[in-house]
């Protein structure tokens, strides 16, 4: 990357996929992003089979060096303030991507993507919802048509036993938001 980009990362309530997620926050730290990390109030404070939140956040805000953005308050300034060239969302669950479709603002990640889209820059979807095939799919279809909106490109995840199920490709984060920055969409649905 030739000159650092701030990026908002947002993280919703996929708890599966925090692993993965984080393993991508470091790299696109790694890569010279400036990150800013933004969690779902669900996700700041739940504690799953797959870790107590403590553990998440201590992670996450040792990994971006920076506090979590986890209340609608702390994430209005995120618009006025113009802080992020590009926002990801890793994990986006389907209740989120019915809220983005719909405008719907009661979370700090949905108060940060209104907040940024206004701006008129890129925001990034990282699908992970076990029924993108089913009633989620509406919603993918409406974002997938709004401009400034881009999608990491998603696949079923396990099509014998969750037939409905998608996730992102977790591997072509990076590809995925430098062609964002350039509004390019890359192939968003894979087979």
């Amino acid at each position: 990357m030739s000159a650092e980009k701030r990026l908002g990362f947002a993280v919703c309530g996929s708890f599966c996929t925090f692993t993965q997620a984080l393993e991508q926050m470091e790299r696109l730290v790694a890569e010279g992003y400036r990150v800013t990390p933004i969690m779902s109030e669900t996700a700041y404070g739940t504690d799953t089979k797959f870790g107590p939140a403590a553990d998440f956040i201590s992670r996450i805000e040792t990994i971006c060096q920076a506090p979590i953005i986890h209340t609608i308050k702390d994430a209005e300034p995120v618009g006025p303030q113009k802080l992020f060239d590009i926002l990801l969302i890793l994990p986006c669950t389907g209740n989120t991507l019915a809220k983005l479709r719909y405008g719907i603002t009661d979370t700090a990640v949905t108060m940060a993507a209104k907040a940024h889209l206004r701006n008129g820059r890129p925001l990034v979807i990282g699908v992970s919802t076990n029924d993108a095939l089913f009633t989620t799919a509406e919603n993918i279809g409406g974002l997938l048509t709004r401009r400034n909106v881009y999608f990491v490109p998603f696949f079923q995840d396990d099509p014998q036993n969750k037939p409905r199920s998608m996730v992102a490709d977790f591997n072509r984060i990076s590809e995925t938001l430098k062609a964002a920055l350039s509004g390019e969409q890359l192939q968003p649905i894979l087979g």
